[in-house]
């Protein structure tokens, strides 16, 4: 989720429930020229490319401490995340703490007078906290000399809310172009599909608009898609039930996007129930490693991976060039990279949250942060 694992938007304590809304693309003709090359420019493995200069980053972070709460420690995503930052911190001879949560504000809170009391240098609000829940604490944090960050939170096209001193986002609208392409190629130009999502996670809304606008682009007018609101809180009993009437209601359909791939714990069931395992495939994102086993299983057609020790290492290198007063950057750096049957063993198996993406991005911070 990146609940990737992602922020929510709590409005009086309300959560939207699930509904659904349905689209056709509206292009003459697929466009599968367009759909393969998107694909195959993605499915090579990603290069290294330093994001800014070299700098000593054992030096610049000496003595400096940063803490990192994800959106949920029960996420697999986030906590994988919090995981490598701590790992590549200790490397870097610095610490980095998690703040443990099970996504409940109340406990961001908590985190957030914990840092101040613990005189932290920064936060790192990692992977969905919302800044807005937590407003009075941020500005708290910040009198208190304390920096406050969000990373793989807002889409590229998003503005980040002005209470945090720096968002690293990533382009989620990138995704959900590739996530159309791929179900375009696959079923030729004739996509039936349920897309599904959570409105209260920032980044959904341009990350769904994404899917449902390139499969106008690109997928024809024989195409078309249901859009499954599930609130986070909800998945368990939202996803499979809603998938699961869906599936008995349109034996066309032919793909199921979730848009984050914690959610495929609860698609994967619905397809095996009414028994369309064959004809019904999953499509989705994040490289979270139990997805990418269920790859390997045969549950899951494809992933749109993004190596978690990557991430991590990137919010870790923007965040310490603001901390070390070097310039820095917006965009997280994250390659994306399809994983499905022909590579999913390439991350372990069991997978590992930083294997099947090669090792460039190991040698590549650590030359750029002069450990070698």
């Amino acid at each position: 989720m990146t609940p990737h694992h992602h922020a929510w938007r709590i409005s009086g304590g309300l959560l939207l429930a699930a509904m659904l809304l349905c689209g056709r693309a509206n292009a003459a003709t697929p466009d599968l020229a367009a759909a393969k090359a998107d694909v195959d420019a993605h499915s090579v493995l990603p290069n290294f490319t330093a994001p800014g200069a070299s700098f000593d980053a054992r030096a610049c972070m000496k003595g400096k401490k940063i803490l990192t709460m994800p959106v949920s420690s029960a996420n697999p995503f986030t906590k994988n995340i919090a995981l490598a930052e701590i790992a590549t911190g200790k490397q870097l001879g610095f610490q980095v703490t998690e703040w443990e949560n099970q996504a409940r504000p109340t406990q961001w809170v908590q985190g957030m007078e914990f840092a101040i009391n613990n005189k932290y240098d920064a936060v790192d609000l990692l992977g969905g906290v919302n800044p807005q829940v937590i407003g009075p604490q941020i500005a708290a944090a910040r009198k208190a000399g304390i920096k406050v960050f969000t990373s793989h939170l807002y889409d590229t096209i998003q503005k980040p809310d002005a209470s945090v001193d720096y968002s690293l986002q990533i382009p989620y609208h990138k995704v959900g172009e590739l996530l159309a392409d791929w179900v375009t190629l696959k079923t030729g130009g004739h996509v039936n599909a349920i897309i599904i999502g959570s409105d209260e996670i920032i980044p959904t809304a341009p990350f769904v608009k994404a899917i449902k606008d390139r499969l106008a682009e690109v997928c024809g007018k024989g195409c078309k898609w249901t859009y499954v609101n599930a609130p986070v809180p909800e998945w368990s009993t939202k996803i499979q039930s809603s998938v699961q009437s869906a599936l008995i209601a349109d034996p066309t359909i032919n793909y199921v996007i979730p848009i984050y791939d914690s959610m495929s714990q609860f698609v994967i069931p619905a397809i095996t129930i009414t028994g369309r395992k064959d004809k019904v495939k999953i499509a989705t994102f994040n490289g979270t490693p139990f997805v990418i086993d269920a790859i390997q299983r045969g549950n899951v057609q494809m992933d749109v991976g993004e190596s978690l020790g990557w991430i991590a290492r990137s919010i870790l290198d923007g965040y310490m060039r603001d901390l070390c007063g070097l310039p820095t950057y917006s965009e997280l750096y994250v390659p994306f990279y399809i994983f499905d049957k022909s590579n999913a063993k390439n991350a372990g198996t069991p997978a590992d949250y930083d294997r099947g993406y090669g090792d460039k991005h190991v040698v590549g911070y650590q030359t750029l942060w002069q450990m070698k």
